[in-house]
């Protein structure tokens, strides 16, 4: 009853006249010091909840007065507040402004959080919403990406700022459930389909709409924020359960993520190191999330009622401060622990831990407040490490000397962990808030540091110890989200609030605090996005000026998982034919489609081949002779006819393949570029004669990236190619795949005897298959030019350039030119990385390669990047699997929409990615002898799975023969590229693989 009159009277005093929030200063000067009183908690909480952000609390001032010990502090009357002026516009940006949902209806919350965007914009240098709900936005299909966020801005508005930069007019902000549609799926049954009306959408530079969706947006994405603002918190709450679209927080997870008590189980079920804890619970159910077999640093006393439970409580008590796990510490901490908590500024008791009656007496105070399935922690108190360094005494001549003690620190340390590709977790950002040790160190009212920083400040200087510590922190934090993965599997999807629920972004809290002399990280608690709110304001706080650290975004990797998962709901269930299996290599494609939920109908001339056990369908026909390649197009849609299979994409992985994959999607009408732009890509000599004679009249042309070349059939056209043709040249096979009978020519005479070599060794599919002898045994001479290689893979929907990847390539043996070492993300500086990817794409272009993913190799030369071929195709051997660990985006799945006719959606990233791999080849002519002892496949594979290389294969077989490609890729991982290198050539000299006639060192010259 006074809870809800001292609601109401807040309200009349701190809402403006059109609903509005005015900013509310506590004065500390007026409030009173009791006892058993906690009217200024519930009105700190209250304030805080409502006002959010836009309020300028000053607490800190409050802290002040919060307990230490036993007391508390109670606010005498509504006349200790005071009100400031209101914010200069914040109450005038709801005008004229369409805030209600479909049927009309508005709502003060909606308004009042309309306004703190608003507020949060203005004071971050942003310009203000447009309102352009008049002009409703269409054409949205079922193919577009709509990530959803939903509740208040404050929680997400960092993610919803990257969002808009990395990807614009994909990440929406929905302030009122009213703004959505829920109706039933029309795949799945139980399920439901979340359509969007309304919303904000973020864009480039920070700018946001305000829209209307005319038909609504179909959500591939849905999250929010549950429990500041009450009246949206049912709404919200109904409307995230059982969504057929992937689903980050539901309000089931975060229920069970802010249960100090349940996590702090799992915490300790997992090795990490929490405080010895015993906890009072009331009428609690444990979920299968955690369980209390074995040992375990948490104690669990089960409380059926209230009443006569002082003994029990009492006898729980002693025995716990007595027992072997508090020996080292001084200090007892009791707080209250359950979903309600966490949601309100919690009330906290530091006592000493001789001091039992104390300790009993705030026991006994809060389980007058416990609801069910509530509980009460008596916890050991961490003290922070404090600082090594002394401070100078203060001079006796200039000041008088004064006697009094520097308050201890305490440092909470926040870290972000996301769920990223294939469940694993990675670590996105970790700030420190340092305060006083007896005052708790809350989220809300801490200034956030870097980590060095803190260290630094408490005497940690030393660069291998804060290394060290950081790992530290890193493994602990990515273990939790680990448990978190490994207990939500565990959970049905109605404990979890849908079938693709799950928690894609955690956040743990950390101190550091000496364990037998060691300075040990302690996890405290987890959290849904509290971490992710002190990280933002972090990154806000230092953007003026640039510090080191503030750069590395937070949100960036959680943007790119929601993106993630957003495509792969579209993709779900899209029937696809691909043409050619392809060897040992494409295995992934077949496995990694079958994880999506993609559908793949194979066509393979092997009845035998492996990937006809993975795929939905297999479709034996034999389309090795592709000089027939018309004819073969025409009889597999008749066969797909025939099938009655409804196609949404046809495409091709192998590089014989491709034209006839286009004829096909030409005979179907599905998306491809056109099989005469295959066929002028597939054909090495003519690549470099089209672009050669393409209008140089706009600037810059792709004729200046082609290389002067001839086509070769016989031995006349090889002399007079001598005679056209500056030497050194290059020749290679017209239709060849993987530097197969590639070679340096230093004169005619050279030229001749290879092309007669070549001629006789490779003459039909069977001699080598899968180099492109299925199409011809033709080859050119073209001129060799100096400089470094790199690839280019580049991701092209409808003539616009989607996404580019860089990757390098070390020395070769010449004159053979078959790979040796490669390294990703690219060394070269920025200007020239741009020069790369735009001579790719525009080479596609030039060729007509308007909608698929392409691999580019290129040369950059001292006057710029000239082209060395187009496969057609995505890239092979190593880099899908690069691009997706290094940048998140899997080309394999870009390269199937692209071919459904839905466009890829590729985060942009602004910084350097801090995950390098640099690999090397492993040639069985070189490396047999070590490829069954040292380095035998179980050797490697044993390696790769404890992350000490990263391991491609690309054959089953151990065959040497004169024309060779790689047997395999061993790289190994660093955060900096010589930490990368330096790894990789000391475990390829510990393997064996690094000899005087493979030398690795000299292969990775290049990437110093």
């Amino acid at each position: 009853m006074v809870k809800t009159r001292l609601k109401r009277q807040i309200e009349k005093v701190a809402r403006t006249p059109d609903g509005a929030f005015r900013e509310i200063r506590i004065c500390p000067g007026k409030a009173k010091l009791c006892k058993g009183f906690s009217s200024l908690f519930r009105l700190e909480s209250y304030i805080y909840s409502s006002c959010s952000h836009l309020a300028k609390l000053s607490l800190d001032q409050i802290n002040g007065l919060s307990p230490v010990m036993s007391k508390e502090v109670e606010l005498c009357d509504l006349g200790d507040l005071s009100l400031a002026s209101p914010s200069t516009r914040a109450s005038h940006h709801t005008r004229d402004v369409s805030l209600g949902s479909k049927d009309g209806s508005e709502n003060a919350t909606v308004a009042s959080m309309y306004n703190l965007l608003q507020c949060t914009l203005q004071r971050a240098g942003l310009p203000e919403t447009v309102d352009r709900t008049k002009q409703p936005r269409t054409g949205f299909t079922l193919s577009d990406v709509t990530v959803c966020i939903v509740g208040a801005p404050s929680s997400f508005l960092s993610v919803l700022l990257e969002g808009g930069n990395q990807c614009p007019g994909y990440i929406l902000l929905c302030l009122s459930s009213t703004w959505f549609s829920k109706v039933p799926s029309n795949s799945h049954q139980s399920e439901y389909t979340l359509l969007v009306n309304k919303a904000i959408t973020f864009d480039h530079g920070g700018k946001t709409y305000l829209d209307e969706f005319e038909p609504p947006r179909w959500v591939t994405y849905f999250t929010g924020s549950f429990g500041r603002y009450e009246e949206e918190w049912q709404a919200a709450t109904e409307l995230g359960r059982g969504l057929e679209c992937p689903t980050g927080n539901t309000i089931e997870l975060t229920r069970l993520l802010e249960d100090k008590l349940l996590t702090r189980l799992l915490l300790d079920q997992h090795g990490l190191g929490v405080p010895a804890t015993l906890a009072l619970t009331y009428k609690k159910l444990m979920p299968p999330l955690c369980t209390t077999a074995g040992e375990s640093i948490v104690k669990i006393v089960e409380l059926s009622k209230k009443e006569g439970q002082e003994n029990l409580i009492q006898e729980e008590i002693s025995q716990f401060l007595q027992c072997s796990l508090m020996a080292y510490t001084n200090q007892v901490v009791v707080k209250p622990a359950g979903w309600r908590w966490s949601r309100r500024i919690q009330k906290v008791f530091i006592h000493p831990k001789l001091d039992s009656s104390a300790i009993f007496q705030a026991v006994v105070s809060l389980l007058d407040e416990l609801e069910e399935e509530e509980s009460i922690l008596v916890e050991a108190f961490c003290p922070t490490i404090q600082p090594m360094k002394t401070l100078p005494p203060e001079s006796p001549i200039a000041f008088e000397r004064c006697s009094f003690s520097r308050p201890k620190l305490a440092v909470r340390i926040c870290t972000v962990v996301c769920r990223s590709r294939e469940d694993r977790p990675l670590l996105s950002k970790v700030v420190c808030a340092v305060g006083r040790e007896d005052k708790p160190v809350r989220h809300q009212v801490s200034v956030p540091q870097t980590l060095d920083t803190t260290l630094q400040q408490l005497g940690i200087v030393d660069k291998t110890q804060q290394k060290a510590l950081y790992s530290q922190i890193k493994e602990k934090a990515e273990a939790a989200m680990s448990a978190i993965i490994e207990a939500e599997a565990k959970l049905s999807p109605e404990q979890r609030g849908g079938r693709r629920a799950q928690t894609d972004v955690l956040g743990v809290d950390f101190l550091l605090t000496l364990v037998d002399q060691n300075v040990t990280a302690i996890a405290l608690e987890l959290n849904a996005h509290l971490c992710l709110e002190t990280c933002a304001v972090f990154e806000t706080v230092n953007q003026p000026l640039a510090v080191a650290g503030a750069r590395e975004s937070a949100e960036r990797l959680l943007v790119s998982v929601m993106l993630k998962r957003s495509q792969c709901f579209i993709m779900e269930g899209k029937q696809i034919l691909v043409i050619g299996a392809g060897g040992v290599s494409k295995k992934f494609v077949w496995e990694s489609a079958r994880d999506y939920g993609i559908k793949i109908h194979l066509i393979e001339s092997d009845p035998n081949h492996f990937a006809s056990r993975i795929v939905e369908s297999f479709i034996h026909y034999d389309v090795t002779d592709h000089k027939r390649d018309k004819e073969h197009a025409q009889r597999l849609v008749e066969l797909i006819q025939d099938r009655g299979m409804r196609l949404d994409g046809c495409l091709s992985f192998w590089d014989d393949c491709t034209v006839l994959a286009a004829l096909v999607c030409e005979l179907l009408g599905l998306r491809s570029s056109s099989s005469s732009a295959l066929r002028i890509s597939k054909q090495k000599s003519f690549t470099h004669l089209h672009l050669l004679h393409q209008d140089n009249s706009r600037w810059p042309s792709a004729a200046l990236y082609a290389v002067p070349c001839c086509h070769l059939k016989n031995a006349i056209d090889v002399e007079k190619a001598s005679r056209y043709i500056s030497f050194p040249g290059v020749m290679k096979l017209e239709y060849g795949a993987g530097a197969v009978g590639v070679k340096l020519v230093e004169n005619a005479e050279q030229c001749q005897q290879h092309f007669e070599k070549i001629s006789n060794d490779l003459r039909e599919d069977t001699d080598y298959p899968g180099i492109g002898l299925g199409i011809g045994n033709a080859m050119l001479l073209m001129e060799y030019v100096s400089g470094t290689e790199h690839d280019v893979d580049v991701i092209i929907y409808d003539g616009r350039l989607m996404g580019a990847f860089v990757s390098d390539n070390g020395p070769t043996r010449v004159p053979y030119f078959t790979e040796t070492a490669a390294n990703m993300p690219t060394y070269l500086p920025p200007d020239k990385e741009a020069q790369l990817v735009m001579a790719a794409y525009q080479c596609c272009m030039g060729c007509g390669l308007v909608d698929g993913v392409f691999n580019v190799e290129l040369k950059l030369t001292p006057t710029g990047p000239k082209l060395i071929e187009i496969n057609p195709r995505m890239g092979g051997f190593y880099l899908r699997d690069w691009i997706q660990e290094i940048y998140g985006v899997d080309i394999m799945l870009a390269s199937l929409m692209v071919a459904c006719s839905i466009p890829p959606v590729v985060p942009l990233h602004y910084a350097r990615p801090s995950l390098h791999l640099m690999g090397v080849m492993c040639v069985v002519s070189q490396h047999l002898k070590i490829l069954k002892s040292t380095a035998n496949l179980e050797t490697l594979q044993a390696l790769h799975a404890h992350g000490v290389i990263r391991l491609n294969t690309f054959d089953d077989e151990m065959i040497s023969s004169e024309y060779e490609e790689p047997y395999c890729n061993v790289a190994c991982a660093g955060t900096s590229r010589e930490a990368a290198r330096l790894q990789l050539i000391s475990v390829c000299r510990i393997l064996g693989i690094d000899t005087p006639e493979y030398p690795v060192e000299y292969f990775t010259s290049d990437f110093k």
